[in-house]
């Protein structure tokens, strides 16, 4: 194979070490970037609820103080109907209410209320003016109380539904909350809003809250100046809230107003949104020279914003594609790289096929060259050296045949000698006898221990036993160690054996030949009753066959 394309594959064995994590790992990475992506966009928009919270605030604050100044203009345009006449009938008072009050729409408040400075010692005179002039049943509520300088009763409100109704002769200086805005709307000249407190006009409702905003009116100039009483309205803290929330774009977000510090006891009014608070912003503010705390929530979402959840919805798809991809990806790298390795193998076994059919035969024909010479030198015409020739080589060819059948594994000696021995064991005749256990011979071993035994029969057929009926030939062997057997050869019944007085072919093969490739000594003996020769053969087991090593 091509050695660069076996370099490249080897180089990326590390990935085929993993074919189901790194499909795994990338889902990993996916999924971590989505979440990622997911953190980064629930993060921009906390920032950008926190920035439209800011925005909802400052809406929000400008809406109550906008609402709370309309109310104070009217206060203020009240307060100066009242300085300018020492006295306001109910006539013109309604008037005056109907005219600041356009289309009716109150800005939040319940309405406009004049009330009157009165000091204990003119009560008694001030509730039987007000029943002579305003109303036979007017009557100043608690009523006289002991150790009291100052009373403010309300006289007069607009518009007069039964609410409102139910406050008048209300002496409201008798409160502590109301009385504190009062005597600070007096001191400064200017309107003061009060604390929290319960509306008269809500005693119907024990849990109503409610504020005023009093506006103070003077009678007489520089040091003579005194108080005469205060135009004020009246507020629901919750109907306030709603109003102010008219004038800018609701959002849905929680808000509440607490009356100077946040505290649950001064919580004037809030609008509550299912769910748990995410971000919260405050911001004080001064309406009518009283502070307020505006708190501003937003709701934490029971779920991911619409924007991460389909982030989260692509990223898993995503994820789940990449990782089958890179399964197929990896699935498909690891078939082509058994395939590759299938392959190597195939080149690196028909290599060393090549390598030990290269070597067996420069084998075979050093073995055939040597016969050939040999042969050639014994003979003593061309038809001698033709028939040695042949039939060496077929001896050869007997043993290559039965390493054949058996895939050139091993060749069992009992095989070898029966093939070379065939042209002599006829049905009838008896001239060969054979015993020995099943013993196996490597290739090489198997045709060197063929081509003795064909040289032995074909000595002993043309000199020997073999050349007279009654001659007979007795092959013996066994294993004489784990590794080595022993096969014993004797000839009987044949015409006496004189020794050669020269070597012969025959015995130059197999002392020569025959012995260097056993690797062992060749007994040769010319005993008069006839030949016998002993000889050694090794066993190898079957891993001793393989082929040779590619290194």
């Amino acid at each position: 194979m091509d050695k660069a394309l076996l370099a490249r594959v080897e180089k990326q064995a590390w990935f085929h070490r993993y074919p189901r994590g790194w499909p795994l790992l990338l889902f990993l990475l996916v999924a971590a970037g989505t979440l990622l992506s997911v953190m980064a966009i629930e993060r921009a928009e906390a920032e950008r609820r926190q920035i439209e919270l800011d925005r909802n605030v400052t809406e929000l604050a400008s809406g109550l103080q906008r609402r709370a100044s309309e109310n104070i203009a009217i206060l203020r345009a009240g307060a100066a109907l009242f300085t300018a006449n020492d006295r306001v009938s109910p006539e013109a008072f309604e008037e005056i209410a109907k005219g600041l009050y356009s289309d009716n729409d109150y800005h939040g408040s319940m309405g406009i209320a004049w009330a009157r400075w009165t000091p204990a010692d003119d009560f008694a005179r001030f509730e039987k003016a007000v029943q002579d002039v305003v109303d036979p049943a007017y009557h100043v509520k608690p009523g006289v109380q002991p150790g009291r300088g100052v009373y403010v009763p309300i006289v007069y409100v607009e518009p007069k539904t039964d609410a409102n109704r139910a406050a008048v002769g209300f002496d409201m200086y008798s409160e502590p909350v109301r009385r504190e805005a009062m005597n600070l709307a007096a001191a400064l000249g200017q309107p003061v809003a009060s604390g929290l407190v319960h509306l008269v006009q809500d005693r119907g409702a024990p849990e109503a809250k409610g504020f005023l905003i009093y506006m103070p009116v003077f009678a007489g100039q520089g040091a003579e100046r005194r108080v005469r009483g205060f135009v004020y309205s009246p507020f629901r803290a919750r109907e306030f809230l709603g109003s102010a929330v008219e004038l800018v774009r609701d959002r849905g977000v929680e808000i509440a107003i607490y009356d100077g510090m946040r505290r649950p006891d001064r919580l004037l009014a809030a609008r509550l949104i299912d769910g748990d608070n995410a971000v919260s912003l405050d911001r004080r503010i001064v309406v009518a020279n009283r502070p307020w705390i505006v708190s501003v929530s937003f709701k934490r979402a029971r779920t991911l914003s619409a924007l991460s959840r389909a982030t989260l919805v692509f990223g898993a798809v995503l994820g789940v594609l990449v990782m089958f991809i890179a399964r197929l990806i990896t699935k498909r790298s690891a078939e082509d790289r058994i395939v590759l390795e299938w392959f190597s193998d195939q080149s690196a076994i028909r290599n060393s096929l090549t390598r030990e059919l290269n070597h067996r035969v420069k084998n075979t024909l050093a073995n055939v060259l040597s016969i050939v010479a040999l042969t050639r030198r014994r003979s003593v015409d061309l038809d001698d050296f033709a028939e040695s020739l042949t039939g060496r080589i077929r001896a050869l060819s007997a043993t290559h045949d039965l390493l054949s059948q058996s895939d050139w594994t091993d060749a069992p000696v009992a095989e070898i000698v029966r093939s070379e021995l065939a042209p002599y064991m006829g049905e009838k005749d008896g001239h060969i006898d054979m015993a020995g256990p099943a013993i196996n011979l490597a290739p090489n071993d198997a045709m060197s221990l063929g081509l003795a035994i064909h040289e032995l029969a074909t000595n002993a057929a043309k000199y020997g036993a073999l050349s007279t009926s009654e001659g007979r030939v007795y092959i013996e062997w066994r294993l004489i160690a784990p590794d080595v057997a022993e096969l014993h050869w004797r000839e009987a019944g044949g015409p006496p054996v004189i020794a050669p007085k020269k070597r012969g072919f025959g015995r130059d093969l197999l002392e020569k030949i025959v012995a260097h490739e056993l690797g062992s000594k060749v007994d040769l003996r010319f005993d008069p009753e006839g030949v016998e020769c002993t000889l050694q053969v090794p066993v190898r087991k079957l891993t001793s066959f393989a082929l040779r090593s590619t290194r």
